[in-house]
């Protein structure tokens, strides 16, 4: 079973003067169990449209959205997701222990699990010590860690998750991708969306470029990565000692190999060059 498939999904809104905006086109995409799949497009191009139609927060125009082989309309669909949206705000008067015992108790877990991982959630996502604070006092880091912490909390199936690194420092990103990682190891899906090409990259199997509500492109982040290889920088050690960079053409790289034997040369490491993710994205839009 797919954790997500999308169906001809399709959603206009009004527009000014009586037009019709199409805000998504006829989309259509699958998102396997165990996948960790990046959703990168532009401000504005349907992503958390997409998204918010897969949580069953917005009706389609048409088409259809499946969470665990049910359909998103129905309620015991989200039973299987963790969901941080864009924008997560909370009811500020509670502290971060409150809401996410809170968020537990509506997905009815067992009072001793439900302590038991808020606690973890709330220790991984370093809110231990403000767990008791009023959350009107968090800065927006720390309330998008609240966000995360509560799509966690019940452990479940598929987490989607719209901008989840949006606004965090440094240590929160990496912090974010290592849970991540994490929750693929452990077969869970994951689905987020970003204009941050570099979260893709790092974290993703594959990756699907929406803009103006379509969708241009699914592709294997490895493979885009294999086939932006340009060349390679060569770092060698010469006979007499000095160490230089070379770069060589990729058709060029074995014979370069080769000759170096011949040269008495020493490769001491061979680092690709290559396109990015970035590259990679800005000519899809940009077709």
């Amino acid at each position: 079973m797919n954790a997500i498939e999308i169906t001809g999904l399709y959603k206009q809104f009004p527009g000014k003067r009586m037009t019709k905006v199409d805000a998504l086109k006829g989309l259509d995409l699958t998102i396997a169990a165990g996948e960790v799949f990046g959703f990168l497009g532009p401000n504005g191009a349907g992503k958390s449209t997409t998204i918010k139609l897969v949580m069953g927060l917005l009706r389609p125009t048409s088409g259809r959205a499946q969470i665990m082989g049910m359909d998103s309309n129905q309620a015991e669909s989200r039973r299987h997701v963790g969901y941080l949206p864009e924008n997560p705000a909370f009811y500020d008067y509670l502290s971060a222990e409150e809401y996410i015992s809170f968020v537990g108790s509506q997905f009815k877990m067992e009072a001793a699990l439900l302590a038991q991982r808020s606690e973890d959630v709330l220790k991984r996502l370093d809110l231990w010590d403000a767990r008791k604070r009023p959350m009107r006092g968090y800065s927006k880091g720390m309330v998008q860690r609240v966000g995360l912490a509560q799509a966690l909390v019940h452990d479940p199936d598929v987490y989607i998750l719209d901008e989840p690194m949006s606004g965090l420092d440094p240590i929160g990103r990496a912090l974010v991708k290592d849970i991540i990682f994490d929750l693929k190891a452990r077969g869970k899906c994951v689905f987020f969306s970003t204009h941050i090409t570099d979260d893709v990259e790092k974290v993703c199997d594959r990756v699907g470029v929406i803009n103006k509500g379509e969708l241009l492109v699914v592709e294997n982040v490895e493979t885009i990565l294999q086939r932006g290889v340009q060349g390679y920088s060569v770092f060698v050690m010469n006979p007499d000692g000095a160490k230089e960079e070379l770069f060589i053409e990729k058709a060029h790289l074995q014979a370069f190999i080769q000759q170096s034997v011949v040269n008495q040369q020493s490769i001491e490491k061979i680092e690709p060059r290559r396109k990015d993710m970035e590259a990679f994205f800005l000519e899809i839009v940009a077709q």
